[in-house]
Order: C-alpha cells, then sequence, then structure tokens
C-alpha cells in the first residue's frame, strides 16, 4: 500500500481539529497553553507515541514531543515542528468561533498553524494505521512562544532538531498552494521613553510627558520603513493617571527585512535612536528576539523537488519561495539542517477574526505530509 492510496475523512478530521480550536491557547496565558499541551500530549498517546512533556520557560507553558513506534527509533529522523501557541487572547471564540461556511472553516489559531499542526500529527497516523513504515523514524515537538519569536524555546528547538535529518513544518501554505523554502530576517525591539512627573492640571509645563516623546519616536521609526527594511510599532503603554503628566511609556518595535545585512543596518538605526536628554529625559532602544534571515540551501531545496514530485503525483503543482513573517524553521534552516516549511493548510486571514482555512487543503497537505515521511530516507 502505497501514501497516494490513503483516504482521510473531511468531517472526520474538522471534528477532531475542532477540539484543538476551542482549547485556546494565547502565549503569555500559561494554563491556557498547557490545557492545549495537555490535549496533544493525551492524542499523542492515544495512537501510541511516546510522550515527553518539556516544562516551559519562565512565564510560558509547557512544551511537548512525541516520538512514534520505528524499528530505528533513537537514530536520526524527521521532525515535524509545529507551535500550538496563538495570538487570540481567550474568549475570541464568542467572536471567532469555530464553523465551516462552505469551502471554509474558521477559528482562531486555525491557519496559524493548529491547523497545520494537527494535519501533520493526522498524516503519521494514516501511515502508522495503513501499515505503512517510513524509511525514518519520525517525532513531533510542539512548543508554546513560538509567536513572540521563540525567545525562550530556541535552544530547545535546536536541541532537538539537531537530533534529525530533516525538519519539516507545517505552517501555513503559500498563497497559490505553494511550500516556503527561506524566510525574512525579523528584529525586535523593546522602546522606553522616560519623561518627567507634573501635575497635569496645575503645573502641566514643568512635566515632559514620555507618551509625546514615545509617539514622536513611533512616527519616525515607522518613516524608517523602505524597500529594503520595515519597521513598525505594534505594542504601546503608558501612563495611569489622566491627571499626571506620564513619566514612562513603554512600547515594541519590529523590523524584518529579506536580506541579513539589510536587517543588520535597520538594528544599528534603530539602537542609534537611544538618547539622554539635558533635561534628564531619556528614550531607550534595546533588542529584542532576532530570527536570522533563512535562505535556501541544496538541503533544503532537495527537500522541495522531492515535495513537488510527490505534489505532481498527486495531480498538482507545488510551488516555493522565500516568505515573510517568521517561523521556527528561521532557526533550523539558517543552522543548515535541511528544513521545509509552509506544509501547513490554505487559507487566509490569520491574526484577525476573518481567520479560516480552505477545507479542501486539509486532506490534500495532510497526504502530502504523508508522501514526504515515506520518501525521506537517509
Amino acid at each position: 500500500m502505497s501514501f497516494d492510496t490513503l483516504t482521510f475523512d473531511t468531517d472526520a478530521m474538522l471534528a477532531g481539529l475542532k477540539r484543538w480550536i476551542e482549547c485556546e491557547s494565547p502565549t503569555f496565558d500559561v494554563a491556557a497553553v498547557n490545557r492545549m499541551m495537555d490535549l496533544v500530549a493525551a492524542d499523542l498517546a492515544a495512537v501510541g507515541a511516546t510522550v515527553t512533556r518539556i516544562p516551559g520557560p519562565p512565564s510560558l507553558g509547557d512544551c511537548v514531543r512525541g516520538d512514534f513506534p520505528h524499528p530505528r527509533r533513537g537514530e536520526p529522523g524527521i521532525l515535524v515542528m509545529s507551535h500550538l501557541d496563538t495570538v487570540h487572547p481567550v474568549g475570541t471564540l464568542k467572536a471567532l468561533p469555530f464553523r465551516r461556511e462552505g469551502t471554509r472553516c474558521y477559528g482562531p489559531g486555525i491557519l496559524d498553524m493548529k491547523g497545520g499542526a494537527y494535519a501533520g500529527l493526522q498524516a503519521i497516523v494514516a501511515l502508522a494505521k495503513a501499515g505503512i513504515e517510513t524509511p525514518l523514524p519520525v517525532s513531533v515537538l510542539y512548543t508554546s512562544d513560538e509567536e513572540i519569536g521563540s525567545p525562550g524555546t530556541r535552544e530547545l528547538i535546536m536541541q532537538h532538531a539537531g537530533q534529525h535529518r530533516y525538519i519539516l513544518v507545517p505552517e501555513p501554505g503559500r498563497p497559490g498552494n505553494g511550500v516556503v523554502t527561506g524566510r525574512y530576517a525579523i528584529a525586535r525591539f523593546n522602546l522606553l521613553a522616560e519623561g518627567r512627573p507634573s501635575h497635569a492640571g496645575s503645573r502641566l509645563k514643568d512635566g515632559r510627558s514620555a507618551i509625546n516623546m514615545m509617539a514622536r519616536q513611533l512616527i519616525a521609526i515607522e518613516e524608517m520603513t523602505g524597500d529594503d527594511c520595515t519597521f513598525s510599532v505594534g505594542v504601546i503603554s503608558g501612563g495611569q493617571w489622566v491627571n499626571c503628566v506620564p513619566t514612562t511609556c513603554r512600547a515594541e518595535a519590529l523590523s524584518m527585512a529579506k536580506r541579513q545585512a539589510d536587517l543588520d543596518r535597520g538594528v544599528e538605526r534603530m539602537l542609534a535612536l537611544s538618547s539622554e536628554n539635558p533635561d534628564g529625559t531619556r528614550f531607550t532602544v534595546t533588542r529584542g528576539v532576532t530570527r536570522p534571515v533563512w535562505e535556501p540551501d541544496a538541503g533544503t531545496l532537495r527537500l522541495y523537488e522531492l515535495a513537488r514530485g510527490i505534489a505532481g503525483e498527486l495531480g498538482w503543482e507545488l510551488e516555493h519561495g522565500s516568505a515573510g513573517g517568521g517561523s521556527d524553521a528561521n532557526f533550523t534552516g539558517a543552522a543548515g539542517i535541511p528544513s521545509l516549511d509552509g506544509l501547513g493548510l490554505l487559507g487566509a486571514g490569520y491574526h484577525t477574526l476573518e481567520e479560516h482555512i480552505e477545507v479542501d487543503s486539509l486532506a490534500q497537505r495532510t497526504r502530502l505530509m504523508a508522501g514526504l515521511l515515506t520518501r525521506l530516507s537517509a
């Protein structure tokens, strides 16, 4: 029996995926993420995987690894790597309930990336049920902080990825039914404006507003965006009492570039914004999590060619390319471990209240993953 004879019941798969989507798991809600990890750990155990629960980084949820039965288990094989944290806070289901509407299915995190993570697991399960043994042992790794740049799990990811020959990442597929063979470089920054307090009613001129400082810098930062490097501010908070001139204002910024050299120049420009004024006010930029640029090497392109051949056998053309937005494949691909990303589902609207998958891609992408697992060898 071959992978291309596998059958997938879309309705049954959606029913299983519904459980994952309705277990909301925003990154910063440790209890919620751990409930999701409980669910996936139970699903792994139910299909015969050996489950390892990995305590989470400080203030973040746990991670889970599953190793599937195989005569060569323990040898370098294939790691299917996914994250189960989302950007959607608990309660988003009220505004974005799990529902199917025609060719689409909606839900928080369904595209980024619980749908792909679920499809990856179902590919492994379908092969086992059909008695199809993969040439290499297969493991899965589910992490808890990808949406904030994987600051707490990067070392863990590289530790586990280094034990394998190939990395498969079911992040959302590229528009046009493609996969991802490279990713842009991304840097995050923490911004702090420190003003001088005063009473906003009686002594306004004595103060120096940190919010005012931040607003001016925000405009300057976003105006630095060019074709080579983009800059955006996505989080901001400041002040506590409306009758007080605010002393502090904090923000987070993101910069992205297609080439590492362009990002490095962008980092220099951001750090150069730090300043201290004669009146004691300050603006400070500190560098946060950085994802290196991932450019496809020979190992990744061989993976893509294998996937393209499998897609051709299944009757469709598989394209590839680099993509913006970060992924944990930034780390593995940049480290030279053959990695193929964007193997997940097709859809649109991720990180919004319109997040959805194309239902037909659920079986299609699961079958593609199954094909890769059966064709990859030492």
